[in-house]
């Protein structure tokens, strides 16, 4: 399969619909292929807020292996760019706020406002052993997102390499954005409320690695204050 670069300068006027652009590679996608480094199982018409107040509707997608939003024309994936234009992105009615060049997702607002970054990392897909596991062996690190051809990022994962979710929390606190991922992290951020906290946890048996219970977590603190 050949792979087409479209290059784009950057720069490009907002008011027109390829400012959010930049170069990735084209690629006829097969029907049956899985794009595992995707967020949803399609691109969906999304709502683009600008901070201006102007709305774009685009066909958007979300990388969670380059932590961005990307954009799907012509049947051509791409990076949404100048983030710092951007307001807010509505996709799957899921709410995606730009943070640096990345984006994260809005799960809870109020006093304590909690974010969702949806990242993983590319892991090698290992070799098959008995009783249908896999083995890493001596390959068992993970690959920078650098050592891969860039069509791989946006068009197709291949074969040999694996997609691992490793998704991060944020809170934000009195003004300062702090992350966390499990239990010991959490109860760290708020200690004025460690032994609330803790026995709210134990009682709810809340789990880190499930986010209904983290924003139902974040939901009660925000109620108590």
């Amino acid at each position: 399969m050949k792979y087409l670069k479209y290059m784009f300068k950057n720069g490009i006027n907002v008011m027109t619909i390829s400012f959010i652009l930049s170069s990735f590679l084209y690629s006829q996608q097969s029907s049956n292929s899985e794009y595992p480094q995707y967020l949803f199982p399609e691109f969906s018409e999304s709502e683009i807020l600008l901070k201006d107040g102007q709305q774009q509707t685009e066909l958007l997608n979300y990388n969670t292996v380059t932590e961005k939003i990307v954009c799907m024309q012509d049947d051509s994936p791409y990076d949404l760019m100048n983030t710092v234009l951007i307001d807010t992105v509505f996709m799957q009615n899921r709410k995606f706020v730009p943070y640096g060049k990345i984006f994260h997702e809005i799960l809870v607002t109020g006093t304590y406002t909690l974010f969702l970054q949806n990242r993983s990392d590319l892991v090698p897909a290992g070799k098959p052993v008995g009783y249908g596991g896999t083995s890493q062996g001596v390959s068992s690190y993970y690959l920078s997102k650098h050592e891969l051809a860039p069509e791989y990022i946006n068009i197709k994962i291949p074969p040999d390499v694996r997609v691992k979710a490793d998704p991060v929390f944020w809170i934000l606190k009195e003004g300062d954005m702090l992350d966390f991922k499990n239990k010991k992290q959490f109860i760290e951020l708020f200690p004025e409320k460690e032994d609330e906290i803790k026995n709210l946890i134990r009682k709810n048996r809340i789990k880190f690695d499930n986010t209904d219970d983290v924003i139902n977590l974040i939901n009660y603190i925000n109620n108590q204050d």
